[in-house]
């Protein structure tokens, strides 16, 4: 039996931006079948909505708290929210 779909809403902290965090994030969830949107907000730190299996969520999540080589990850603070079935994985621009 299929597992049941979490989402989660994550925010990664440091020096995430300009070191092309959110391009490796859309590559990463692709090949881990995670759906969801990945986009910088202005105090620095990068959003994920993050949507998968709670397996594939974890190593996902393991991913998010190394980042692309240049990303210095001080912290990643975690919650669960509601599905928003998203179809595919995304990054917003500003």
């Amino acid at each position: 039996m299929p597992q049941a779909l979490k989402h989660l809403d994550i925010l990664v902290h440091g020096k995430v931006q300009k070191v092309y965090y959110r391009a490796s994030t859309k590559a990463v969830a692709d090949v881990m079948k995670i759906r969801g949107t990945v986009k910088n907000l202005p105090n620095g730190s990068v959003q994920i909505e993050a949507e998968g299996n709670p397996l594939d969520l974890e190593s996902f999540l393991e991913w998010c708290h190394e980042g692309p080589e240049d990303a210095q990850v001080t912290q990643v603070e975690v919650k669960e929210g509601e599905l928003r079935h998203h179809k595919n994985f995304v990054v917003v621009k500003r």
